[in-house]
């Protein structure tokens, strides 16, 4: 039997560790070239572990029986000409692009520090620079190769933030903005079979999340630290059901609870636990899939 992703070509903007790591690692497991991109080359320039390379020779043990194997990209996303040569580079090389995760943001230092957002400095406007306008960079080039060949997916990691306050007002409002966009380009892309969406990951226990919470548990919001992690590749796990799904046109412009979509998949974390949604204490999507409303409001 075939690998499910054999075949498909994907890109995971920030993958050097974390969310983008998990979802990288699974993609390549199940059969896809998997373009791993992040800013971090050699270990050590950054506090902790992981790198582009480092991923994507995960990516080649995990996919050697599925074909999947990993590119290693150095791509720093706040730069729009390193974003071009790799988008370039992925179709001098595969001639296609099938899924795009858009995972890459910035986080700031002070990200948990409980202070008025006048009390932060402007330069934490850097988390819209990577994190919503990469976004959309990242979207723009693959939708030129995508649109062409008729199919594609691209997906926005988001989060409960959305709706609900989380770390602040930069980190709400970037999110709140990466699912509207996410809704808007599926009704552009839907005439050409592409899709478009977001999901919304509950704690999930990256390397960051882990030293967060062993250094600052306190200063985070309780309906953040009582929720039950889930591994990085639980995402992962479910990026791949939706890149494997016939009727994925069905779920466009939709923002989704990453915990339900698996539930829905039969996905289960690496141990076998199927980890629960946090919609009662977090909060619910806004949008729907183009498909069950009318958008244009005709």
């Amino acid at each position: 039997m075939s690998a499910p992703l054999a075949g498909k070509v994907a890109v995971v903007t920030g993958a050097s560790r974390g969310i983008g790591k998990g979802i990288a690692l699974v993609l390549a497991e199940q059969g896809a070239t998997v373009y791993v991109t992040g800013r971090t080359v050699r270990e050590g320039d950054y506090y902790l572990p992981g790198t582009v390379g480092g991923t994507a020779a995960e990516c080649a043990e995990r996919g050697r029986d599925s074909g999947g194997t990993g590119i290693a990209v150095a791509c720093d996303h706040g730069d729009d000409a390193a974003v071009a040569a790799l988008f370039e580079q992925v179709r001098a090389e595969q001639g296609r692009l099938d899924v795009l995760v858009n995972n890459a943001f910035t986080l700031s230092d002070d990200l948990l520090e409980p202070k008025g957002f006048w009390e932060k400095p402007l330069s934490n406007l850097e988390m819209w620079d990577v994190g919503v306008k990469s976004n959309y960079v990242a979207a723009w080039h693959a939708a030129r190769i995508m649109v062409p060949q008729g199919s594609g997916l691209i997906v926005a990691i988001s989060g409960f933030a959305a709706v609900t306050y989380t770390y602040g007002t930069i980190f709400g409002t970037s999110k709140s903005a990466v699912d509207r966009m996410a809704r808007d380009m599926a009704i552009e892309l839907e005439p050409h079979g592409v899709a478009s969406l977001a999901i919304w990951q509950g704690l999930t226990l990256t390397e960051k999340a882990q030293d967060n919470l062993a250094r600052m548990g306190d200063k985070m919001t309780a309906s953040i630290t009582s929720m039950h992690g889930s591994t990085v590749e639980h995402p992962g796990r479910v990026v791949a059901a939706l890149a494997a799904d016939p009727q994925i046109m069905k779920r466009s412009g939709g923002e989704f609870i990453t915990t339900e979509l698996a539930m829905e998949y039969g996905v289960t974390d690496t141990d076998g636990s199927v980890i629960q949604s946090a919609r009662a204490t977090r909060g619910s999507p806004i949008w729907k899939p183009i498909s069950e409303v009318d958008y244009r409001g005709k």
